[in-house]
């Protein structure tokens, strides 16, 4: 009977191990060109596949600017993934530059498969590809930039993929969606955010019928948390479209301290979880027509607040950052 009960003991704890540390699906849906901690995020991302914490299903732009769909597919082939699939938003806008022209220099120097963006698939078409394909319950959507390709794959109706509409879909196969966007300043009551602002309208259709959990990392989490530095002094890197990005763009803003990690924490949270990193707390977001987050009543997000310090989170982050590609 002992041997029995610890049997069964050492099975128990084997399963809670790993459900624990079960790999996390992710579609990964970026704004990348207007900012480079968009690189940060994704190389987290290649980082946490090579250690079997996560699995990423697609690399999306919701960003029309020429960049997007090559600086994807660089990051993917650097880190031995050419075949992710990858998706862009088929309207015009937004479109939002990349004024330090990291991305063109990456892209440059760079091998990768997709040469424009026209070669991407249409995002909505390839969320639903993607999210037809897996378990129910199984993919964590993954949001660092513009709202446009969720409020379109809530929009979306059955296609040769689903015979469920896009809200039914998402409530079918998504498991959580985890966001860096919204903000609340000092009047502790709403704020301005540009990954809310600038397709408002999407942001509004997302924060009011996005059917899943939402988890999500404020502008004030990522603005205490400075990465790139130490990426960057580190010679034992070369070769690096991860580094490069980072060294350009802060070499042209004449950056000594560290780019701020908003999108980086996004991704920590979707495969890591909130602890132990961060605290939470539960709240309403309302998004009026300019953009501008206001907080009403409920508890519909979860909304990050600090645990560990800063520093402590953005250590954990730009090792993370600084992990190399590795041969499958």
């Amino acid at each position: 009977m002992k041997k029995l009960l610890i049997i069964i003991l050492v099975f128990s704890c084997s399963i809670s191990f790993a459900q624990k540390h079960k790999t996390v699906n992710i579609i990964f849906d970026t704004d990348i060109a207007p900012d480079y901690d968009d690189v940060g995020a994704m190389a987290l991302l290649h980082a946490f596949e090579d250690m079997g914490e996560a699995k990423i299903l697609a690399t999306i732009s919701c960003n029309a600017f020429e960049t997007t769909a090559p600086t994807l597919s660089v990051l993917n082939t650097y880190f031995n993934r050419p075949s992710i699939p990858i998706g862009i938003t088929k309207k015009s806008l937004p479109n939002k530059d990349c004024s330090q022209q990291w991305a063109q220099a990456i892209v440059a120097k760079y091998p990768h498969a997709l040469q424009s963006n026209d070669e991407a698939e249409d995002a909505v078409k390839l969320y639903r590809k993607i999210l037809s394909s897996q378990p129910d319950k199984s993919i964590t959507v993954v949001s660092v930039g513009f709202f446009t390709n969720l409020a379109g794959l809530l929009n979306s109706s059955a296609d040769e993929y689903s015979k469920l509409n896009g809200k039914d879909l998402v409530i079918k196969k998504v498991k959580q969606l985890v966001s860096m966007a919204a903000r609340i300043d000092k009047d502790g009551k709403s704020g301005y955010e540009f990954n809310v602002m600038i397709d408002a309208a999407a942001s509004q259709k997302v924060f009011s019928e996005w059917p899943t959990p939402m988890t999500i990392s404020g502008f004030e989490i990522g603005e205490k948390i400075l990465t790139g530095i130490r990426l960057i002094n580190n010679e034992s890197i070369q070769n690096s479209p991860v580094k490069d990005a980072f060294k350009v763009a802060l070499t042209k803003d004449n950056n000594t301290h560290g780019r701020n990690s908003w999108d980086e924490t996004a991704v920590l949270v979707a495969v890591r979880g909130i602890a132990p990193y961060f605290n939470y707390r539960k709240l309403n977001f309302e998004i009026k027509d300019d953009g501008k987050n206001v907080l009403i009543p409920g508890e519909k997000f979860t909304y990050l607040t600090f645990k560990q310090t800063p520093e402590e989170i953005g250590k954990v982050i730009e090792d993370l950052m600084m992990h190399q590609p590795v041969k499958h």
